[in-house]
């Protein structure tokens, strides 16, 4: 069994990659897809470095100002390495959504090859990849009088009503998510069709109309458990309360779509007290091999995918040279 994971940034490797050209990837978008601890970041900070890129974050939550720890953004020193794009681009108290993505990636794209480097899509927000790789689904705008009627009910309702009318949104969604379960509900609702169902528009005008692959990095079971757990005790050990309770006093909570995200949640329940630190330190780390199951099934749902297996022990050097040789 294999989970589909992505990674924060490894340090730098002293590696020979002499059979590695720029010209295999020339200007075209490179794809590395997965969610947290597989070593994806690592790979996309050293494939940067050899073929002349710059990495553009496929992330959700790294958009976000202060989300720091949590996120495993890149750090100041891997920043000064290779540009990155799309981290830090939105204060706590700004949406920020899918289609917001698409115009800033669009726009990263195209000026990185301008410079004459090459893009790197790297991140673990399986429905960035898809709408960027596939186009935004044609569903309907938010109501906002339904969308504050559903607000008011129950989540536990909202999600049997979506069992029963979309057994397949169901099925894949965060039932945790409540943003996610009121939206699936609400275009139930507005439309009489499954949001499961909703058509994808292609954009002609995006970049990645000439991708080839996108490659998504696995590990084995146990490797990626072990690698989770650490991330998770590395996050707090570097002060992930306190990063939070400075977030809550600038307005976390008011921030629905910032508050999904997983570890700053249950944190924020443990400042209410609901939870002990050693109790929510291990629900952290079952809710990151949850979600990574999810991810691995929106990864599959793309076309064009190519698995890189990884072995425990392997360098981030040798992951990187697998990815030029299989493209």
């Amino acid at each position: 069994m294999l989970f589909f994971l992505g990674v924060r940034s490894a340090p730098s490797e002293s590696f020979a990659m002499e059979n590695l050209q720029p010209s295999t990837f020339n200007l075209q978008p490179v794809f590395l897809a997965g969610p947290t601890a597989v070593g994806k970041s690592g790979a996309a900070l050293l494939l940067a470095e050899q073929i002349g890129g710059e990495i553009i974050s496929v992330d959700s939550m790294q958009v976000y100002r202060g989300l720091d720890i949590g996120t495993a953004k890149p750090t100041p020193a891997e920043r000064a390495r290779v540009s990155h794009h799309l981290i830090d681009v939105a204060e706590l108290n700004e949406p920020f959504d899918v289609a917001k993505f698409i115009t800033r990636a669009n726009k990263a794209v195209t000026e990185i090859q301008s410079r004459g480097r090459a893009p790197i899509l790297c991140g673990g927000t399986g429905l960035y990849f898809r709408a960027y790789l596939e186009g935004i689904g044609d569903a309907p705008g938010s109501d906002e009088t339904l969308r504050a009627e559903l607000e008011a009910e129950p989540l536990d309702v909202l999600l049997a009503e979506l069992e029963l009318r979309d057994p397949v949104t169901f099925a894949r969604i965060d039932r945790d998510n409540a943003r996610r379960v009121i939206r699936a509900v609400e275009v139930l609702r507005l439309t009489g069709n499954p949001f499961s169902k909703q058509r994808s528009v292609w954009k002609d005008e995006s970049p990645a109309a000439t991708h080839e692959t996108i490659f998504v990095l696995a590990r084995t079971a146990e490797d990626l458990v072990a690698r989770i757990h650490a991330r998770v005790d590395e996050m707090f050990a570097l002060g992930l309360v306190a990063e939070t309770r400075r977030l809550l006093e600038l307005g976390l909570e008011q921030n629905k779509t910032a508050m999904q995200a997983i570890g700053y949640r249950q944190v924020v329940e443990h400042l209410r007290g609901e939870r002990s630190l050693a109790d929510t330190v291990e629900l952290v780390k079952i809710k990151t091999r949850q979600y990574a199951k999810r991810q691995r099934t929106w990864f599959r749902g793309l076309s064009n995918v190519r698995v890189i297996e990884i072995q425990p022990g392997e360098s981030t050097g040798e992951i990187v040279r697998r990815l030029e040789t299989s493209r």
